[in-house]
């Protein structure tokens, strides 16, 4: 079985003679299992390239071939059936229910109708969405972040080998963009699929791609490479110019806070024994602790001050825990939660919200210098 799994040969897309091709003598393979990023300014021809895969536009010459098969001689409609898509507005038809959505591809294809039932669910749950809560509603009743992870679902419906993703996330707001970014890096270590992905954004590039291609106009590649190597060896003043600055601070996005030590501060539960945890604190270098919940998920940050304020409950002093993060976001996260936070420093929990310990600029510092030193 070969390594490639989609390979465009020659590729040209034109839409007049007088007009300079939407792509040019393009020529890209695509891995088997990674996640293949097209990146570049508005008007390459990154989504042009995209749609040419599933042939929802045809070329104008050139070959495309999936799996060793060349598909321009294969039905359009029998192709898209088996390549997922999901697309920056989502397209969830209205008047079907989030079920019936997810359905769309199983049904066209024959499916039995409880084999159907069992893959939603499944599904459901692999977006992280309740299966019982959210089966029967309509795409109107879910949030901008629920309604793409709906859509990431019903590519995946009958479990294609390739699946294209045209700026998925790119009008959901900072914070959910991000966390829809790492729940889909967790998904795709799971499924595995072989994705070709589509961003203007060079961030979310390097940190969604296991490989980049940097795209100038009519598609011609500037830059294919890791987004490790990219960074560190930008190939020309064009690669550079759109990387920008602050290539440290990109890099961020590909370590996670997994990879990072995590810092224990005292852990406070209720019933809080003043004198007991402010012996604690003193002790402690932070002089700062959490206050947990029965759950064992942090409510807020408790100091010294905090404690010797004796007319109001432990419960409700100190400052509240408003942000915190989980081991899959990246260190880039990382940062911008520990500088919105009170105090200097992050929470990280699990996916159930169960606290697991914090993420500090020094845990921070000493990972970027390991790595320089390496």
């Amino acid at each position: 079985m070969s390594d490639v799994l989609i390979r465009l040969e020659n590729i040209v897309k034109s839409y007049g003679p007088d007009l300079d091709p939407a792509v040019d003598n393009l020529d890209l393979e695509v891995q088997r299992g990674e996640v293949l990023v097209l990146v570049g300014p508005s008007g390459c021809g990154k989504s042009t390239t995209l749609r040419l895969i599933n042939r929802l536009i045809e070329p104008t010459s050139g070959r495309i071939v999936i799996d060793g098969e060349d598909v321009t001689d294969v039905n359009p409609s029998e192709l898209r059936r088996k390549i997922g898509y999901v697309i920056q507005q989502v397209g969830l038809f209205p008047h079907r229910t989030i079920a019936e959505n997810i359905a769309t591809v199983p049904n066209l294809l024959g499916w039995k109708k409880k084999d159907i039932a069992t893959r939603v669910d499944e599904l459901l749950e692999l977006v992280s969405m309740d299966p019982d809560t959210y089966r029967d509603r309509y795409p109107k009743e879910l949030s901008g972040g629920q309604a793409q992870r709906v859509g990431v679902a019903r590519a995946l419906a009958a479990d294609p080998d390739v699946l294209l993703m045209d700026e998925p996330f790119g009008a959901i707001d900072p914070i959910t963009r991000d966390r829809l970014q790492n729940e889909f890096l967790r998904l795709q270590s799971e499924v595995k699929k072989t994705i070709v992905f589509v961003t203007h954004d060079i961030d979310e590039a390097i940190k969604m791609g296991n490989r980049i291609a940097i795209l100038r106009e009519g598609s011609e590649i500037a830059q294919l490479d890791t987004p490790e190597a990219i960074l560190a060896h930008p190939a020309d003043e064009f690669v550079e110019s759109f990387l920008g600055s602050g290539a440290i601070l990109k890099g961020l996005t590909l370590k996670k806070v997994s990879d990072t030590e995590l810092h224990q501060v005292p852990i406070l539960t209720a019933p809080v024994m003043r004198e007991e945890a402010l012996k604690e604190l003193q002790e402690s270098p932070d002089q700062v602790g959490l206050l947990l919940d029965s759950n064992g998920r942090p409510l807020r940050w408790i100091d010294e001050r905090a404690l010797n304020r004796t007319s109001q409950p432990i419960e409700k002093s100190g400052r509240p825990v408003t942000v915190d993060l989980q081991p899959e976001d990246t260190l880039q996260d990382a940062l911008t939660v520990m500088l919105q936070s009170s105090a200097g420093m992050a929470c990280v929990t699990d996916r159930r919200g169960k606290y697991l310990g914090c993420t500090t600029i020094e845990s921070l510092a000493k990972l970027i210098m390991s790595d320089g030193q390496g």
